[in-house]
């Protein structure tokens, strides 16, 4: 190794999910939503004054926040925006997780808390989750330097009920204690009540899923002025200008649009529960996922089988191999066509 090399900050980087580009493929891959973005957002998409495009944006996304806050029953200085949730918590990571104690999240979750921990030189443990891949609030309850954790879990798509997560915060009130609720549209409950309790408590949430604007990453954390202000300074310390003009107004449009919302969350949930009735048909168990996609591993066929029987047929899930996770499938809800095709495969393959 070169001299120069030997203060380079390495880390072994999240690894995204494939993004195929096939023209008769099902995506089911990366838990993105199969619905187009709520109408509005086209609206300000085709009517947008590009000459605006010269001036830098707003670096407080008032508008923006302003929009959230209102849809949440919430105040302007209660809300903080980032480009994708990815970057909300890249910086509640830098910004809160500074003791030399051990942050804790569970040994099956999102996999870049790892990377981002390792990215600023944070201290973890994971603490493992139980046979049917649920969180033991009791793991959560020892001394330590923060808390994180999704709910629902990804890619297990388990929810931990709302009087748990309670507990989790009341018994660590001298650290921050932050919900990644990326999923909790899609049939759980939310957090959001307890901020107002608890001032250490920060939940973060995404465009990406239920609003279908992945491709515009906007995402938002909830939580007490203090702990805003403390973001807000972190942020303006590392990049002032982080979301661009173009996602702030598609942004304000997607959340004032509640309909569409509620419509389109309530379509991916109804062909949730009716692919887990299929599956089930078929031989696969799985948790009750309340996310959009479901975890499933077949009795007698192995996962790395049928990930690639489906790949060959240009139908793409999640495969993550190795440790527990590797004889499972998470499986994105599709639209209900697709996901009778996706099931009409499944059918097909296992009765060879």
């Amino acid at each position: 190794m070169a001299n120069w090399e030997n203060n380079i900050r390495k880390v072994v980087p999240y690894t995204p999910g494939e993004q195929p580009n096939q023209p008769d493929m099902i995506k089911l891959n990366t838990n993105e939503n199969p619905y187009p973005p709520a109408p509005g957002v086209r609206e300000v998409l085709r009517n947008m004054d590009t000459d605006t495009l010269r001036l830098y944006p707003d670096p407080a996304a008032l508008d923006l926040v302003r929009a959230i806050a209102d849809t949440y029953g919430l105040s302007d200085n209660q809300v903080f925006v980032g480009v994708g949730s990815d970057d909300v918590l890249a910086m509640s990571f830098l910004t809160f997780f500074n003791s030399e104690k051990p942050i804790l999240f569970p040994d099956i979750t999102y996999s870049f808390y790892d990377v981002w921990a390792d990215l600023f030189r944070i201290p973890y443990e994971r603490p493992v989750l139980d046979e049917h891949f649920h969180i033991r609030k009791e793991d959560y309850f020892g001394e330590n330097g923060g808390i994180v954790f999704p709910n629902p879990n990804a890619p297990t798509g388990v929810v931990m009920p709302l009087s748990e997560v309670e507990d989790i915060v009341a018994h660590n009130q001298d650290v921050i204690v932050i919900v990644d609720e990326a999923y909790v549209d899609f049939g759980s409950q939310s957090a959001l009540p307890l901020i107002e309790k608890y001032e250490n408590l920060l939940i973060v949430q995404t465009f990406s899923k239920s609003r279908s604007m992945a491709g515009m990453r906007i995402g938002f954390a909830m939580g007490s002025p203090k702990l805003i202000k403390y973001l807000n300074d972190a942020k303006y310390s590392f990049n002032s200008y982080t979301m661009d003009r173009t996602a702030l107004a598609a942004g304000v449009a997607a959340v004032k649009d509640q309909e569409y919302f509620c419509e389109t969350c309530h379509k991916i949930i109804e062909t949730r529960e009716w692919t887990k009735k299929e599956l089930s048909k078929l031989g696969f168990s799985f948790e009750d996922s309340k996310a959009n996609f479901i975890f499933a591993t077949h009795e007698t066929c192995p996962a790395e089988d049928l990930f690639k029987a489906l790949r060959e047929r240009h139908i793409y899930v999640r495969y993550f191999p190795g440790g527990r996770t590797g004889n499972h499938l998470r499986i994105t809800v599709g639209t209900r066509e697709e996901m009778e095709t996706f099931i009409g495969f499944l059918r097909d393959y296992l009765s060879e």
